[in-house]
């Protein structure tokens, strides 16, 4: 008997037994969250699965643990042991720059993003402009159009009130316009330093392309008199001027280094002699 045991011992390996009630436990939590917005019923079964879930579950465990012998492979099929390789590694050393590979290691400062989106706002704004005197011999039906989102009389209005001046569409469509341009103008600052090569064209041609095609397939929903009245050649070059403007103007702008370049010990707070880095100050 012990030689079998001995025998057992080596070629198998002892794992915990498999079981079902973990399951019936979980799924009736699940029921007894669910009682409380169908029946009350439901939670009761819910609470009852719950119970007998963890009494099977302790009985696998106690008062013994019921385990199983897994059969171990042969010799000849397990993996090879661990050689250690004479090759030297080359460890990383604490503070040094560029060791990290959280991106991006530089940013724009965000004074820099703003005055992007301050430039590009006036750009994309000249474009619709343009586009309202060309379409409609007015630059207030664009102006309107985007004020149309929160003004339900916009919204419902004429081609002819669309082109005539609404004190109350000029100040909602300039705090619309200003709030977006500036949010966008600071996602520039923050993501240009991390996309590949180019940042002009990336800033100025396919993220606004993407924009566009974001904004397509939710206007319906956001502005149906947008929407209907939009024409989307004017539209995309409105968003290009935008980002070509704000991605000049951003990637123009001194570039700022992240903390991640500075010794963990600057990271830290710590204050001494030899220590803390020259801190570019971020705007």
């Amino acid at each position: 008997m012990a030689s079998d045991e001995e025998s057992a011992a080596v070629d198998t390996i002892e794992m915990p037994a498999p079981t079902a009630w973990p399951l019936f436990a979980a799924f009736g939590i699940a029921l007894a969250f669910a009682g409380l917005v169908t029946h009350v019923l439901v939670s009761i079964v819910g609470v009852a699965l719950v119970a007998a879930g963890a009494v099977g579950w302790w009985r696998d465990v106690l008062p013994e643990e019921r385990v199983e012998h897994v059969p171990l492979r042969p010799p000849e099929a397990r993996a090879a042991a661990v050689v250690p390789a004479p090759e030297k590694v080359a460890h990383l050393q604490v503070g040094r720059e560029l060791h990290r590979v959280r991106i991006p290691v530089e940013i724009h400062p965000y004074s820099a993003g703003i005055r992007g989106g301050i430039v590009g706002g006036i750009a994309m704004a000249a474009v619709a402009m343009l586009f309202g005197v060309i379409s409609h011999g007015s630059v207030w039906y664009p102006i309107n159009l985007l004020a149309a989102a929160a003004v339900p009389s916009l919204a419902q209005a004429s081609v002819a009130q669309l082109a005539s001046f609404s004190a109350l569409g000029l100040f909602v469509a300039v705090i619309v316009h200003v709030i977006m341009s500036l949010f966008v103008g600071l996602l520039y600052s923050v993501t240009l330093p991390m996309l590949p090569r180019y940042p002009v064209v990336w800033g100025g041609l396919i993220a606004p392309l993407l924009w566009t095609g974001m904004v397509w397939a939710s206007l319906g929903i956001v502005n149906p008199t947008l929407n209907q009245r939009i024409d989307w050649w004017w539209f995309v070059g409105s968003q290009i001027a935008f980002g070509l403007a704000a991605g000049l103007v951003v990637s123009r702008s001194e570039s700022v280094r992240t903390v991640q370049s500075w010794p963990l010990a600057a990271r830290a707070g710590l204050e001494a002699r030899g220590v803390s880095p020259e801190k570019e100050p971020h705007e």
